[in-house]
């Protein structure tokens, strides 16, 4: 009988992970199955509960489950506890493992998919929310020269930039402090492609040669990009690639296997294209 995993979400039925996990077990020839499961916005622990009275093995959480997921866990990775967020969930026994693999998934589409080593670079983290807490540390372990934290409420900012104080000393401010500031690499955590608004940026953000990474994706450039385009970032990427890396990341942590992405990523470029 096939491993049952799964992906948990409100809503759910627009997730392209169960295709990436498919193509993932075929090319790893891992005997799984892997499913979309929608779960009450009030059911979450009873969803996971049924599911693994069902055979289930693992489970990836989305939106809105993830800071639920990080306390129903009863042990947690250093990612996963350093985010206060849990994406990947693995059973054994009673035991619940909770991991982040965000954070992972997206140094590794920017340093190896993208070909943007992060060594020595200033980067600006647009968004104080849980996209962005998610993935700090993975870019600092990386070495970056600085990372700046900017957001529309400045104390949220600030706040978060003080919840890593002891892994570096990071910036914080609103929009209106990185005027007159440069960066290397741009990265848009906020939520603001998903409604089609646009950042109110200040002009000469993007250094030259700078990437512009926008964690959203959809058919077509996201009004980030547009103004990244537009301000003269070098290259712009979406996260298409982040949730192909994460996914694959979660993979590994299920299976001891780390599948290759760019035969999947490729064709999930194409059907969005299309």
């Amino acid at each position: 009988m096939s491993d049952l995993y799964c992906v948990f979400g409100n809503p759910i039925a627009h997730s392209r992970s169960p295709a990436i996990h498919a193509a993932f077990a075929a090319l790893t020839a891992q005997d799984l199955v892997y499913e979309a499961r929608l779960a009450p916005v009030d059911g979450f622990p009873q969803a996971v509960s049924e599911f693994v009275a069902a055979g289930g093995k693992g489970a990836n959480v989305t939106v809105p489950f993830k800071e639920e997921a990080y306390r129903l866990a009863t042990r947690l990775s250093d990612r996963a506890a350093r985010a206060g967020a849990v994406n990947t969930l693995a059973f054994n026994g009673s035991e619940i493992f909770g991991d982040n693999t965000d954070g992972a998934g997206l140094v590794r589409d920017i340093t190896q998919n993208l070909d943007f080593p992060l060594a020595g670079k200033r980067i600006l983290l647009l968004g104080a929310g849980g996209a962005s807490r998610g993935v700090i540390a993975p870019l600092l372990a990386e070495k970056p020269a600085s990372l700046f934290i900017a957001n529309r409420s400045a104390d949220k900012a600030v706040a978060l930039a003080q919840a890593f104080a002891d892994v570096a000393l990071l910036g914080a401010g609103n929009f209106a402090e990185i005027d007159g500031k440069c960066f290397d690499l741009v990265i848009n955590a906020t939520s603001a492609s998903l409604s089609g608004e646009s950042l109110p940026l200040p002009a000469g953000i993007f250094a030259p040669g700078s990437l512009a990474y926008d964690m959203m994706y959809g058919k077509g450039e996201t009004p980030f990009l547009t103004l990244a385009r537009v301000q003269g970032a070098a290259t712009r990427a979406d996260g298409l690639g982040m949730l192909v890396e994460q996914a694959a990341e979660a993979f590994f942590v299920w299976r001891g296997v780390r599948p290759t992405t760019e035969e999947v990523l490729a064709d999930l470029r194409a059907k969005l294209a299309a």
